[in-house]
């Protein structure tokens, strides 16, 4: 396209190639304009870790912070929102509310953390990120003054991503039905445009045995400890007939009270990871028959309960990443290659089952630390002053790539259709 031609946005606004490089420009100096009360924010979080669903503390750091955003009541915050820690805040451009269907970008916020180690995943710095990208397109659009731009701006607060899936509980409410794109980033070790995380199924399992004395007459009683480790046997000697990108693990979280009682209940608590959501019940079979046969093996009786929620894998969005990674290398971040995004570790997200209802982004991104997640290195420097040069890159970016989004129609067709695409693919 040659400078200065125009291209359409839905709803009929329009802006050329330099004014939308004059946007970007905007947000960045809005999202640098906030960086002080952006990392406040973030170390507000830091500091009081707490744990999913129970993130009062950090659902009240960021209402506020959104209420508090000037001019009053620019931005309609719902605090509570379909969950008692998780939060709607909305911006709609001037002039835009009239369009019959404005463009609805949503910006997601985590910021529950792990138990006994605090932020050791950088969610403060998610919710930083979310919160800052959005400041940074309403400033670029708000600078179009006159300009009716059908534009809404959507922060959404997600709890429970470290244990429940709260973004799970919201797409179940109805919190994803209108929006177009969503948008959030994740601390790493490195950027990348998008790693596979994979789907997550977790289980329960509980025996019952029989209690008896131990020395006196254990012939009487029934080995629910027995049962645990032979379970916990059976799913290491499976380990050699699982497929290399499958992941089975566990704890023993109960296995008696005291040595001289035969332990009459035992409990395991177990997570299998697979790549895609068909997959992932065929691992699931194999370990439960594991568990089974340690209650018959001991004449136990075994409980088997799997997870509120599973966490599908996440579904890459090419052109949205692409346009990304395009932004991002404006501002100077190094990328890792294709091949090592889809041959590199990865975790499970709720993201993941976002990504099957909404196209979205949920890049990582680099704060400065080889440290590895879930470790306490990782909390330390998740609240270091070093990650908020690479947060508010990160954030710049994802502003940079919305922006693209809403000027460039072709773009989201694109990434409508390979949402569509990749769905088809996905089908389980």
């Amino acid at each position: 396209m040659r400078p200065g031609e125009e291209r359409p946005v839905e709803g009929g606004a329009c802006a050329s190639v330099s004014d939308l490089e004059l946007l970007k420009l905007r947000a960045a100096e809005c999202i640098d304009a906030a960086a002080e009360r952006l990392g406040a924010l973030s170390r507000a979080i830091w500091s009081e870790p707490e744990l999913a669903y129970e993130e009062h503390h950090a659902h009240g750091v960021l209402t506020r912070f959104f209420q508090s955003e000037t001019p009053a009541g620019s931005w309609a915050v719902q605090p509570h929102y379909q969950l008692a820690t998780a939060f709607r805040a909305e911006w709609g451009s001037p002039g835009g509310w009239a369009a019959p269907r404005p463009l609805h970008l949503g910006f997601l916020c985590e910021y529950d953390a792990l138990p006994g180690i605090g932020h050791a995943c950088g969610h403060n710095l998610i919710a930083e990120v979310g919160a800052a990208a959005a400041l940074g397109v309403k400033g670029a659009l708000e600078s179009l003054a006159g300009v009716p731009l059908p534009v809404k701006v959507i922060v959404l607060g997600t709890p429970a991503e470290e244990d429940g899936g709260g973004k799970i509980d919201l797409i179940e409410a109805g919190a994803f039905k209108n929006l177009d794109v969503v948008f959030m980033a994740h601390p790493s070790q490195e950027n990348a445009a998008y790693l596979p995380d994979v789907a997550e199924h977790d289980v329960t399992v509980k025996y019952y045995g029989k209690a008896s004395h131990a020395a006196a007459y254990p012939w009487e009683g029934l080995n629910a400890l027995d049962a645990a480790v032979l379970a916990y046997n059976n799913l290491s000697v499976l380990r050699q007939q699982l497929k290399p990108t499958w992941r089975v693990h566990g704890i023993i979280k109960n296995g008696g009270v005291k040595p001289n009682i035969i332990p009459s209940y035992s409990e395991l608590i177990y997570y299998f990871r697979a790549p895609s959501m068909k997959e992932l019940p065929v691992l699931t079979k194999k370990a439960e028959d594991c568990f089974r046969a340690a209650a018959l093996a001991t004449g136990c009786t075994v409980e088997i309960n799997g997870g509120a929620h599973d966490y599908y894998n996440v579904l890459p969005n090419k052109s949205l990443w692409k346009a990304y990674v395009e932004n991002g290398k404006k501002l100077g971040i190094d990328f890792i290659s294709e091949d090592a995004m889809f041959s590199g570790p990865s975790g499970s997200t709720d993201f993941g089952n976002v990504s099957f209802v909404v196209p979205g982004i949920h890049p990582y991104f680099y704060i400065g630390s080889n440290a590895l997640n879930h470790t306490e290195q990782y909390t330390e420097a998740a609240g270091s002053q070093e990650a908020q040069f690479y947060t508010l890159r990160t954030a710049k970016a994802l502003a940079m790539t919305a922006l693209d989004v809403i000027f460039k129609p072709e773009l989201l067709e694109r990434i409508r259709e390979d949402f569509r695409l990749k769905l088809e693919e996905e089908k389980f």
